[in-house]
This record gives structure tokens, C-alpha cells and sequence, in this order.
């Protein structure tokens, strides 16, 4: 039954998509986590499993009393009809797909069944054969390795030609704080610590794990960064994940991305086959050479990974609601992947004054062609875009 301060009912409207589309929406009132829940599709006996889990506040906090529903809802519909899901209690369980484990002491693990899906690295890690006076030879606070749907590994950390490129990470080279500017880019004289654990959810839909971490000069805290990651279960063809990055200044300060690069925000830095295997795809097309300073909603990174005899990848997808919609990047064929927020040109921050960062990674399992991509988007500022009535 649902509780009585939720209509009987509430529907949830989706517009018609190509693709199987994830979807995480706030409830419109509480509902009770410990049943079962689906949606069904109005008029039609197909029905999807349903997951509730921890909202964010505007601080990237969990907001008390609210949660969001989620949902990997199926592709179908007439263009410019909406579709209608009903959620109602489910008559049996439905099987949980996520776990955590603990595989290091500083490295969190997720697994989809058997099959890994990445690592949060929360603790320090460091590369012995690094010099010791070298700064890049330590970080924390990131994501290595992000698998594909073959268990291939798609990031590189400490590779060779950047030691300090590190998997999933958001950093920027230019901190301005007290007259003093700092590289947390490269590690120098800034660096990200762990704090604790906001949340850590598995179900039958997705798993979200949400962290808080801070920016340290010396032993000051200078800034707070609060990442929520949610995962939904693969596809036969795909996962999603997504990723909000709240950031929290403790004291004024100003943020810049690299001259002329526009890096400095959300990297993936992925672990490719040779030139020949690569491909970067844009919203204009597939890109010749690399894109420096190039704002763009969407890129998709596909290659060779490891011993793979097939290609795969992932596109970044920014949300609409990304501030500078859309954001400028640096795109490099050798592997980086760059949002830029600000930019090239530097912005203060007032202390206490939250700002959000939106994206989802679509990580596909065999390469995919141009149009795929634009459908994957358009489903994407679909999901953003779906709400209860």
C-alpha cells in the first residue's frame, strides 16, 4: 500500500525515447522504502523495478525527509507523446544486482553481480618508483579503474606521459585563495583529503555512493567537494553512470582552467589501444585531431582497450543544467578527457556558496556510430528533464 501522504497512484511522465533510458527523480512525498515498488506502463502490462534511495540538498548533503526514485525505464513511444509510468507496490522482491566491498584499505570497490564496475579510491595512493621529492607520485580521492561491460579497464592512472592524470578525478591548475594560487591539478602545494561516507546504497536498480572530501592547503581547509556517484544496472549494450559534484567554499576563492586548454573540472583520463583504434565523436561529427578550448554538450571516447579484440568506450554527456551550458573542453586522442568549468578565464567563489556540476558517463560495449550518440543524448536531457505529475 502506499503511505497516505502520497496520492494514490502518482505517475511519472516520460517522453518517448530510442534508447532504455535511467532516470533518478525526487519523490513527490515520502514513500516507504522497505516494500516493493514498480512502475507500470499506462495501459500495458510492462512493468520495471523501482529502487529508493538518499536525495541531495543544495550542499550536496542528504536532504532529510526526501528521496529519489529510480528507474531504468524501457526505449518505446510516439515522438511528442508522453508516456505514462504507474508506481504501485510489487507483488514479490526484486533481486538486488550491486555490492561493495572493501578491496584495499584505502579502495572501495563496486561490483554489478561478479562483474566490477570501478574503484573509489578514498585513501592515498602512490606509486613507489615515482621519486620521492616528486609531488605526482600521491593522490586521493578519485575513481581507478572504471571498468567496461567486458571487465575491460578503461582509465589509466600515473600514465607515463602524465603521472599525475588519475582515472575519473576533478581538479583545477589554478586555486587562487588568500593572494596565493595553487595547482590542484598537479598536486602542488593543494591537495584533495578524504572525510567520510554520505552514503553507500545497493539495490536492484542502481548503487550510489556519495562521499565528502577536502581541498587542503597545508593543514587549512579551504574548500569541501561532496560527489555523488549513482550506477545504474548494465543494459544488454550499456551502463550509466551518473555523477554530481557539489563544491562548498570555506574561505573566497577563485578557480581557472589551463591558458588556451580550458582543463581545470571533471578528466577521465582513459587507458587506449594505438591512434588507428581511437575515435573521439563530438556533436559535429567524428573530430579530426584534438579539440582545445571547444565547448561541447557531449564526447565520446572509443578504443581498444587492453587485450579487447573489440572496441569500446564511454561518452561524458552535461547536463542542461550545467552552469555555462554548454562548457568548453580539451579533448586529446592520447587519452584525456576535459570538462572545463570555468574555463579560460578565472571566477571567484563567495565562502559558503554551494555550486553543482552534472554529468553521466555512457559506457557502451562495442563501438557505436554517430547517430546512436545523438539519440543517447537526446535521452539523456530526457531523463533530466522527467518528473512526477
Amino acid at each position: 500500500m502506499l503511505p497516505a501522504s502520497v496520492a494514490a497512484e502518482p505517475v511519472l511522465r516520460v517522453a518517448a525515447s530510442a534508447v532504455e533510458l535511467p532516470v533518478a527523480v525526487e519523490c513527490p512525498a515520502a514513500v516507504d522504502a522497505a516494500c516493493t515498488w514498480q512502475l507500470t506502463l499506462d495501459g500495458s502490462a510492462m512493468s520495471v523495478p523501482v529502487q529508493f534511495g538518499a536525495a541531495a540538498s543544495a550542499d550536496g548533503t542528504p536532504a532529510a525527509g526526501r528521496q529519489r526514485l529510480m528507474a531504468v525505464l524501457p526505449a518505446g513511444g510516439d515522438a511528442g507523446v508522453s508516456r505514462r509510468f504507474q508506481l504501485a507496490s510489487a507483488s514479490a522482491a526484486w533481486p538486488a544486482h550491486f555490492t561493495f566491498r572493501d578491496v584495499a584499505p584505502e579502495s572501495l570497490q563496486l561490483f554489478e553481480g561478479e562483474s566490477p564496475v570501478f574503484v573509489y579510491n578514498h585513501g592515498v595512493i602512490t606509486r613507489q618508483d615515482i621519486p620521492q621529492q616528486e609531488h605526482r607520485r600521491s593522490r586521493s580521492c578519485y575513481i581507478h579503474p572504471l571498468y567496461g561491460l567486458s571487465g575491460e579497464v578503461l582509465t589509466d592512472d600515473f600514465p607515463a606521459d602524465h603521472y599525475h592524470h588519475h582515472g575519473i578525478f576533478w581538479t583545477w591548475p589554478h586555486v587562487l585563495v588568500d593572494g596565493q594560487t595553487h595547482d590542484l591539478w598537479a598536486g602542488s602545494t593543494i591537495a584533495q583529503k578524504f572525510h567520510r561516507y554520505l552514503a553507500r546504497e545497493t539495490g536492484p536498480v542502481s548503487a550510489v555512493l556519495a562521499v565528502e572530501n577536502g581541498w587542503y592547503v597545508g593543514e587549512e581547509l579551504v574548500m569541501v567537494e561532496r560527489i555523488w556517484v549513482r550506477v545504474f544496472r548494465a543494459t544488454a549494450a550499456a551502463r550509466a553512470m551518473d555523477m554530481e559534484l557539489y563544491f562548498i567554499p570555506v574561505k573566497p576563492l577563485s578557480l581557472q582552467g589551463a591558458e588556451g586548454k580550458s582543463y581545470g573540472g571533471l578528466t577521465v583520463r582513459f587507458a587506449p589501444g594505438t591512434r588507428d583504434e581511437t575515435l573521439i565523436t563530438v556533436p559535429s561529427g567524428p573530430a579530426a585531431d584534438d579539440l582545445p578550448d571547444t565547448r561541447l554538450a557531449w564526447a565520446d571516447f572509443t578504443s581498444r582497450f587492453g587485450q579487447r579484440e573489440h572496441r569500446s568506450g564511454a561518452a561524458i554527456l552535461v547536463s542542461p543544467r550545467h552552469p555555462d551550458y554548454p562548457p568548453s573542453w580539451l579533448t586529446r586522442y592520447y587519452g584525456a578527457m576535459c570538462v572545463g568549468f570555468p574555463g579560460v578565464e578565472a571566477r571567484a567563489f563567495e565562502a559558503g556558496q554551494p555550486f553543482r556540476l552534472d554529468y553521466r558517463l555512457w559506457i557502451h560495449g562495442q563501438a557505436v556510430d554517430f547517430g546512436h550518440l545523438q539519440e543517447v543524448y537526446t535521452s539523456y536531457l530526457q531523463a533530466t528533464d522527467t518528473q512526477f505529475e
